[in-house]
């Protein structure tokens, strides 16, 4: 009798998402998205006068770059961003692409010091927008800085609620040992925040993503994956990794799921599901060069050299089915 019912479960389970509709969910750090001009925060490198001359072309070719990444989602239900300077260079975006002018977007103005910080972009159409916030903590030491606030946004579909957060967690600057702390800090934040929405519902439905600047393998990322499912893995693309450090790839762009987007009872068949195995690393040939040798992301700027490419970073995304 279990036996039959497991296959019962299954064949409506498929019977359902056959039904239903496919959107996806993606991830991009972008490299530095600023406008070109002067503003509160320490972007003076990001100026036409500035070291890296940033100007209006450029900043429209940097517009294009992104948009070409997302023109190839077919229709992308959630876009998280990170290394945007603010919600005007996010709407530019936005405002140059036919797919997404109408899109909705969440946003909060960090208090990192380069004023970099994360955005959500989400289909206004299909999800409405419940709440949102944003997760504000400093870095463990005597100096205590601040850095990238983690965003959230809460959405409704249908009799549903999906909650998505956005990450960019510390860098590893002065070596992953030395600067380890720092996105364990972030990490606990982060997980104080899940650990919160599942005790109130542990079906909750919980979509993770982010720059973590660590690899799956390390202490911060592994503590999410505790209470959610990593989708993103080295065998998610074709080089092993979204990332290439020292002509070595890994996985520091990730994309977790709470238990209820990957199992929702049995009979809810009309129900957002993550399509299993449908975590990928996005690696276009133009998102690539040849580097010494060895095939690297095709970046915007090499130091202070302007190479006029995408990101350092290859886009990941999973997929979902909509009821």
């Amino acid at each position: 009798m279990k036996i039959l019912s497991i296959i019962a479960c299954s064949l409506l389970a498929f019977s359902g998402l056959q039904a239903q509709t496919t959107r996806e969910i993606a991830f991009y750090n972008v490299e530095n998205l600023f406008d070109t001009l002067d503003g509160v925060n320490d972007d003076a490198e990001f100026l036409p006068a500035g070291k890296n001359a940033w100007n209006s072309a450029r900043y429209n070719e940097k517009l294009d770059h992104i948009n070409k990444v997302f023109d190839q989602f077919s229709n992308p239900l959630f876009i998280g961003m990170c290394e945007i300077e603010n919600a005007t260079v996010v709407r530019d975006v936005m405002k140059h692409s036919v797919k997404l002018n109408n899109y909705g977007l969440v946003h909060y103005e960090s208090a990192d010091a380069r004023g970099v910080d994360v955005a959500l972009i989400y289909d206004s159409s299909t999800m409405k927008l419940v709440e949102s916030g944003f997760i504000r903590f400093t870095l463990p030491g005597a100096e205590a800085k601040a850095t990238r606030d983690i965003v959230w946004g809460k959405f409704s579909y249908k009799k549903e609620t999906i909650i998505v957060m956005v990450n960019h967690w510390p860098s590893r600057g002065g070596g992953q040992e030395a600067s380890e702390p720092n996105r364990l800090e972030a990490a606990k934040n982060a997980r104080t925040f899940i650990d919160s929405l599942l005790a109130d519902n542990k079906k909750a439905k919980i979509v993770f993503m982010g720059d973590l600047n660590d690899y799956p393998s390390n202490k911060a990322p592994q503590s999410i994956a505790e209470k959610l499912n990593p989708q993103i893995t080295s065998l998610s693309g074709d080089f092993g990794g979204s990332y290439n450090y020292k002509g070595e790839w890994d996985v520091l762009d990730h994309i977790m799921v709470s238990d209820g987007l990957i199992k929702p009872e049995c009979m809810k068949k009309k129900s957002i599901k993550v399509i299993p195995d449908s975590g990928e690393i996005h690696a276009y040939d133009f998102l690539l060069e040849e580097y010494k040798g060895q095939v690297v992301p095709f970046r915007t700027y090499a130091g202070a050299k302007y190479l006029g490419g995408y990101s350092d970073h290859l886009p990941v995304s999973i997929e979902v089915s909509l009821p």
